[in-house]
């Protein structure tokens, strides 16, 4: 019994000395904002920018790509209307040659994705540094105690979305 009555006036006097010596919490306001980061992919001048270069870039090779799509779908159009009159060595010649064209369209159609994903990454990582260093900037002079990135949702007044896009617009 006199075991059990110390150990609580101990955790007793433990609990008003952590009490006494922690500090008072000061009642300010947390001010907290939020950034839609696909907002800023679509309508920062340097993101608008940088997919238009993109699309530049890969139109060459996008185009090629068309081209042989039409032409497989017409060597497609042109065995299938052909067949009964073709011999069987001529209809072997341009399976195989349908084959051998289909096979260098999918590994072309598989680089450019691949080409096309890596410079699409690139751009992004570039502006998501710069967009970054500006929330930051505006964090610090406006002094936010907290920035989310995508969430679910928020409410439009913690939205420092605009805010950024010019920032990004201004060159900061």
């Amino acid at each position: 019994m006199l075991n059990t009555k110390s150990a609580i006036v101990v955790s007793l006097c433990a609990g008003v000395f952590f009490l006494s010596v922690a500090s008072p919490v000061e009642a300010t306001e947390l001010k907290v904002g939020y950034v839609d980061t696909q907002r800023i992919f679509r309508n920062a001048p340097a993101a608008v920018q940088a997919a238009k270069d993109i699309e530049k870039e890969f139109s060459g090779r996008d185009q090629e790509l068309q081209k042989m799509a039409k032409k497989l779908q017409g060597m497609q159009e042109n065995m299938e209307k052909n067949a009964v009159t073709m011999s069987e060595a001529e209809r072997r010649n341009k399976e195989r040659e349908y084959a051998e064209l289909s096979r260098e369209f999918q590994r072309k159609q598989r680089e450019f994705r691949e080409d096309l994903s890596l410079r699409q990454n690139e751009a992004y990582a570039t502006i998501s540094d710069k967009a970054n260093k500006a929330i930051r900037q505006i964090a610090e002079s406006e002094k936010f105690d907290l920035i989310l990135q995508d969430v679910i949702w928020v409410s439009p007044r913690l939205d420092i979305t605009d805010k950024v896009v010019k920032a990004l617009s201004d060159g900061k």
